[in-house]
């Protein structure tokens, strides 16, 4: 099965939420958020969230994330492998701590998308700054 870009960018998600083994209702709701949000989805319709995400936890339990990062890797050009990355940054970061999972989560992407370290460093920093509190 081929993935759709939007498709991919919702695997993308649902890989940065489980990875740390716990998938958080703050990190529910950034989904939700995120889908309404970017224009990237404007054309996704937030009913088959649910779904997509199924689909991404059956793809992961056939093929592993290796399997699973190369084929959201072909479903993206390079300008939306940095839109990507900047999600599973966005909800790595949503409750305010990286453990060694989600940075190792974010180091494969690093390496299975065509993006630069600058432009992931910025990323990075945009995530931080936005999910800041007093």
């Amino acid at each position: 099965m081929t993935l759709s870009p939007t498709d991919a960018l919702v695997h993308v998600m649902v890989v940065a939420a489980a990875s740390d083994k716990e998938v958080t209702d703050r990190e529910i709701d950034r989904f939700a958020a995120l889908v309404g949000r970017w224009p990237i989805f404007e054309s996704f319709d937030l009913e088959r969230l649910p779904l997509v995400a199924s689909e991404c936890v059956d793809a992961l339990n056939k093929g592993g994330l290796d399997a699973l990062l190369d084929e959201v890797a072909g479903a993206l050009e390079p300008r939306l492998q940095e839109t990507a990355y900047a999600l599973a940054v966005e909800i790595a970061t949503v409750d305010l701590k990286l453990n060694q999972e989600e940075l190792r989560l974010l180091e494969m992407l690093r390496d299975a998308f065509s993006i630069d370290r600058l432009t992931t460093a910025a990323i990075e920093t945009s995530a931080r700054i936005r999910h800041r509190r007093l």
